[in-house]
């Protein structure tokens, strides 16, 4: 968002930042989509009420919410590039109360996909390169059960209790498939997440609902169990003993690692609305939070490991001030306290809203924020480079990144009796201070290693236009495009011996979407969506430079197509929709064409689509 990779987004799970650097590793592709109800997305950190990493913008996932009795269960089966099965079952049940002053929700999944062998390029002893598949995965294997809920009790009018757990089981293989043990294969990388998430929140409304108190409380424990490691293979040794001693070795002291993860958060809020207030109404918000998040990961046989303990206390300001019925204004501040800085962090935070008529509006936005220098995202992931194991360490000179932006945006939606028209155009400029990067700093016998720095900073800016339209709830669509350019202020070596880069890795300049949705008859529903990604630098590593260098890459754009059509048939007698769907995701098939076809290869050099063509259908039986 705004130009800016997904470590610059504040994910929150129910408003609640329990989405730990952990889960991160994945992004949202452990949580079943049946737990989500929506997802809001919100450009730039000009609230103060957002966590201080929401520098591109903030994810907030909301689970399902009871509002009526209702009930889902449905089927889906993938086929991937006519190779491997894709199941997932799931479904829901909702329950409310007669007096609707009590619900539940409640949700199962199960999902298994195979594992998938994609084409890619054999180096050949001349030099020469040969296209064919290589019995390694390019998407894991993966076995996916999960449950959770929401729950609310209204003790009386003024007065809100909620409640949401979740519970994910996660298997994940990748690597050599052998259908053996991950330690067996010539190359795997293994991880089962055992994940439990939950919260609560208490809001009690009074003084004629113009003021409310909220207490919240939320947090989540992962037991991950994980292996990343290569067979010893018998090339790499000059006698039969030698290699030898190192199976035994690699048989006796295999690099299974196992992490321990813990993240909870709890906090108050106050909102007092003033009626008359100078010029207009304003809200105040103030609020105390407290966030730890507590790690111990270890993998003996690499002699890696990390035991971190972060902790960050904060308070929040804010005031929605609506000055008239055309402006308003939004100031806030938050002030941090991280346990590995020496020092609190203000974050000053501006919005501008001026609306024109009831179809314009005009906002400009100014925030600041920071990352701590801690373990984040992909920083706690062991990979392969280089023909060995990578793994990163923290410089002990790390301090905070800082940033500071900008944003302005105009939103036009001009609705009459059977259509609604509108677009979105904004520009965004952020300038980052002492941005976190990584530095190689050689090899040793296991790979490749990196230490994770302040760089020199960098500049993000661009602009984004979307466009939206909706003819009599029959047709809508929406399409957007952005241009940005994501520059470091001096090069940054990304690879040892390669030239230094002032460009972003794996950023594009140019990215797009359309989606296209249809409702001819209350029966029949129909989608198109194409998402565009332009052309961006990559790192390449090359276990044996004798054949290929190291290099830098420059990928090609890619557009994905998909395409879904969906029927329900009614059964009256038992109030109750049997809905029929099929479809096609990346109907072009277009996908990386450059994998690693052999031991020893470059994990991180993944780009393009998630996956190849895929296509799907599926059977669901809910209530009308």
């Amino acid at each position: 968002m705004n130009g800016l990779g997904g470590g610059y987004s504040q994910i929150l799970i129910n408003g609640r930042p329990v989405f730990s650097p952990l889960i991160g590793l994945y992004g949202m592709e452990q949580i079943p989509a049946n737990m989500v109800d929506r997802i809001e997305v919100v450009r730039g950190g000009g609230s103060a009420l957002y966590g201080s990493s929401a520098i591109g913008g903030t994810v907030n996932v909301i689970t399902h919410l009871p509002d009526d009795n209702d009930y889902s269960l449905g089927l889906t089966s993938n086929v991937i590039n006519g190779q491997s099965m894709d199941n997932v079952l799931s479904g829901n049940v909702t329950m409310v109360s007669k007096k609707r002053n009590a619900g539940a929700v409640l949700f199962v999944n199960r999902r298994y996909r195979e594992a998938y062998d994609h084409p890619g390029i054999t180096l050949m002893a001349n030099g020469s390169q040969k296209i064919e598949k290589d019995n390694y995965s390019e998407l894991p294997e993966l076995r996916n059960n999960s449950f959770g809920g929401n729950l609310f009790l209204r003790p009386s009018p003024n007065q809100k209790l909620e409640l949401n757990f979740t519970s994910l089981y996660e298997y994940r293989y990748g690597g050599e498939m052998i259908g053996k043990e991950a330690h067996l294969a010539k190359q795997s990388e293994e991880r089962v997440h055992n994940i439990f998430m939950a919260g609560i929140d208490y809001q009690i409304n009074f003084n004629d609902d113009n003021s409310s108190f909220i207490a919240y409380a939320a947090g989540q424990t992962t037991d991950r169990r994980h292996y990343t490691g290569l067979y010893p293979e018998r090339s790499g040794f000059d006698t039969d003993s030698a290699y030898l001693a190192a199976e035994i070795i690699h048989l006796k002291d295999t690099p299974y690692g196992h992490t321990d993860n813990s993240t909870l958060q709890g906090g108050m809020q106050i909102n007092h609305r003033i009626q008359d207030f100078i010029i207009g109404t304003n809200v105040l918000t103030a609020g105390l939070e407290y966030l730890v998040d507590d790690i111990v990961d270890s993998i003996p046989h690499y002699k890696y490991g990390t035991n971190q303990k972060t902790s960050n206390a904060a308070f929040f300001l804010q005031s929605d001030w609506q000055l008239s019925r055309a402006f308003t204004f939004l100031p806030g501040v938050r002030a941090d306290k991280h346990n590995l800085l020496d020092h609190a962090i203000l974050s000053p935070r501006l919005s501008l809203l001026y609306r024109y008529k009831n179809y314009t509006q005009f906002r400009l936005t100014w925030g600041t924020g920071f990352r701590a220098p801690e373990a984040f995202d992909a920083d706690m992931h062991i990979a392969f480079a280089g023909g060995g194991v990578s793994r990163i360490t923290l410089d002990k000179d790390l301090k905070e990144e800082r940033s500071n932006s900008l944003s302005g945006s105009i939103n036009f939606d001009l609705p009459s009796e059977k259509y609604i028209f509108g677009f979105t155009l904004e520009g965004f400029y952020t300038r980052l201070t002492d941005a976190f990067h990584l530095q190689p700093i050689g090899a040793d016998e296991l790979g490749e290693q990196f230490v994770k720095r302040n760089g020199p900073g960098a500049t993000v800016k661009g602009a984004t236009l979307e466009l939206r339209a909706n003819y009599n709830k029959q047709a809508q669509v929406e399409a957007g495009f952005t241009l940005q350019s994501s520059l470091h202020t001096k090069g940054v070596e990304n690879i040892e011996g390669l030239e230094a880069k002032r460009e972003f890795l794996r950023t594009p300049n140019d990215y797009g979407y359309l989606v296209l949705m249809l409702f001819p008859t209350p029966r029949i529903n129909a989608s198109f969506n194409a998402v565009y990604t332009g052309s961006m630098l990559q790192a390449k590593f090359s276990p044996d430079e004798s054949l290929i260098s190291n290099e830098y890459r420059t990928t090609d754009s890619f557009t994905e197509i998909s395409f879904k059509l969906g029927y329900t048939l009614p059964l009256r007698a038992i109030d109750t929709g049997l809905e029929f769907y099929g479809g096609v995701n990346n109907i072009t098939n277009i996908f990386q064409s450059d994998f690693d076809n052999y031991r020893n290869r470059d994990s991180n050099y993944v780009y393009g689509p998630g996956q190849p063509r895929t296509i799907y259908i599926g059977i669901k039986l809910k209530s009308l």
